[in-house]
Order: C-alpha cells, then sequence, then structure tokens
C-alpha cells in the first residue's frame, strides 16, 4: 500500500463503541461470552472428532476445518474489541491493522467456500448413500478443504496487493476492526478498482456459493420429502432449517456489507452488520451443526465415562 510521505498514516483510531459509552459494559459483557463460547464450543468439536474414530468421515473432516477456522475467526477480531472497549484512544498500528485485514479477508472467504463444500458432501450423502464413500474419499476430501484454503489465500493477496492508498492524514476507523471497506473510505485516492475487486470477489466467494447451497439445500429438501416417517421427516426438516438459518444468517450478513454500492462514509450499521458473521456465526456454528448431533453427543459422553 503506496501513501505520500507528507500525508503517511502510521496508525489508525477505531471508533468502535466509543459513540455508545453507555453500552460499554453491555457490549464488552456480550462480546466476552461469545467469545468463550467460541473457543469452548469449537475447540471441544476440533477435540472429539480428533479422539473418536467413529467421528473420522467426510462430514467430520470438513466440521473439524470449518471449527478451526471459527477459532482462528472470532481471535482475530473479539479479543481486540475486548481490549479496546474501554480504552480512551483506541489506536492500532499501520501494519498490524493490514495484518488483521488480510487474516480476516482470508479466514472469511475459506469459510464461505467451505460452507459450500459441506452442502455438496451432504447432497452426495443424501442422494446417492450408496456410493457416498466413493465419492467423498480421504483425497477427494483433503482436495475441496485444500482447494477452498489455497483459492482465499490467492484471492485474499490479490485483494491486498492491490491497495494503493493515499489518506491524507485521515486516520479515523468507524469499526470495532480493521475492515478493507473502512479503509477504503478513509482514502482520498481513486479507490474504484479495488471495489471492482472486492466486487468481483464477492460474486466468486459470497454469491455463487451461497446460491449453490440454496439449491442444495432444496435437493435435500426434495430427499427428505420422500422419508416414509413423519418423525423422520420432521427431525430432518429441523435439522435442515437450523443449517440453513446459520448460513442466511453468515451470507446474508457479508452479501450486505460487500455486494452493495460502497460510499464514502463509514455508518454505524455496518459495523454492527458485521457482528453477525464475525462474531455470532463463529459461536453458533458447533451449536448447530454438531454438538446437537447424536454423534458428537456419543463422543462427549465416551470422554465423561473415561474421566469418571
Amino acid at each position: 500500500m503506496a501513501m505520500d510521505n507528507a500525508t503517511a498514516v502510521f496508525e489508525f483510531l477505531l471508533i468502535g463503541i466509543s459513540n455508545y459509552p453507555e453500552w460499554r459494559v453491555t457490549f464488552f459483557t456480550l462480546v466476552l461470552i461469545t467469545y468463550l463460547s467460541t473457543l469452548l464450543g469449537n475447540g471441544l468439536i476440533i477435540f472429539l472428532i480428533h479422539i473418536d474414530p467413529h467421528l473420522h468421515t467426510p462430514m467430520y473432516f470438513f466440521l473439524s476445518n470449518l471449527s478451526f477456522l471459527d477459532l482462528c475467526y472470532g481471535t482475530v477480531s473479539m479479543p481486540q474489541a475486548l481490549v479496546h472497549c474501554f480504552s480512551t484512544h483506541p489506536y492500532l498500528s499501520y501494519p498490524r491493522c493490514l495484518t488483521q485485514i488480510s487474516v480476516s479477508l482470508a479466514l472469511g472467504t475459506t469459510e464461505c467456500l467451505l460452507l459450500a463444500v459441506m452442502a455438496y458432501d451432504r447432497v452426495v450423502a443424501i442422494g446417492n448413500p450408496l456410493r457416498y464413500s466413493v465419492v467423498m474419499n480421504g483425497s477427494v476430501c483433503v482436495w475441496l478443504a485444500a482447494t477452498s484454503w489455497g483459492a482465499s489465500l490467492m484471492l485474499t493477496a490479490m485483494l491486498i496487493l492491490s491497495l494503493r492508498l493515499h489518506f491524507c492524514g485521515a486516520n479515523v476507523i468507524n469499526h470495532f476492526v480493521c475492515e478493507i471497506l473502512s479503509l477504503l473510505k478513509l482514502a482520498c485516492s481513486d479507490t474504484s478498482l479495488n471495489e471492482l475487486l472486492i466486487l468481483i470477489t464477492g460474486i466468486f466467494t459470497l454469491l455463487l456459493p451461497f446460491g449453490f447451497v440454496l439449491l442444495s439445500y432444496v435437493r435435500i429438501a426434495t430427499a427428505v420429502l420422500r422419508i416414509r416417517s413423519a418423525q423422520g421427516r420432521l427431525k430432518a426438516f429441523s435439522t435442515c432449517a437450523s443449517h440453513l438459518t446459520v448460513v442466511v444468517i453468515f451470507y446474508g450478513a457479508a452479501i450486505s456489507m460487500y455486494m452493495k454500492p460502497q460510499s464514502k462514509s463509514s455508518s454505524d450499521q455496518d459495523k454492527f452488520i458485521s457482528v453477525f458473521y464475525g462474531a455470532l456465526t463463529p459461536m453458533l456454528n458447533p451449536l448447530i451443526y454438531s454438538l446437537r448431533n447424536k454423534d458428537v453427543r456419543g463422543a462427549m459422553m465416551k470422554v465423561t465415562a473415561k474421566r469418571t
């Protein structure tokens, strides 16, 4: 990122919750509970999948990837939000700001792609159960996961390396963390190329995966309707509905942020929308995808029984 020497900005002031001092204690408490829940839930899932051979399946392989992503994603932003909550001048240096943007983009993009991979895994499992173990063999699973990670790293590198910004002395970011759109709003140089790249990246990492996930759930719902047991159908639909709710929250919040026309002013609405995909979904994912699952609950009971 290039900057004029006369107007170089070496640190940024993060407004965060400073505009609402009466909400600081409430905000701190909610973020702390959310972060601890994220650490506990996702850490438990990774641990159980690692130690229980019955969970060494494609579905749980992808779930362990998702839990690792959510652990990292939450850790990138929430501890900093907690530290800055009661800080009078919550400054962040330019290198740390750029690092936080890069890591957040890479993790968020990976999760967008991984959720689509997980939907594909469920479609194969339900639509073609006899060939599931052949289609989703170990090599294919590793390749799909590695492709999600690799593609996100390349796209993030493209976005970061394309930044050529001049700030003209502006250094106040109306956000809880350093975020690429908020950084672009500070620039007094032309950001049209950066906004175009973000739009193109959003199409491939948000709109297309989200559309694929929705179509996948339509196919899953069609298969569920063929279940003869009314109780079985109800249970399957309940599971699908909870999965779909979390997916819609994650993709919907991200799409509303990155796929809309960008203005030069930063609104409080944007930073609160980011809480949904940056904090809420990392906490909800282990609960919705795993901890309600009987296999995971069985693994927890085994671990508990061994320690008693």
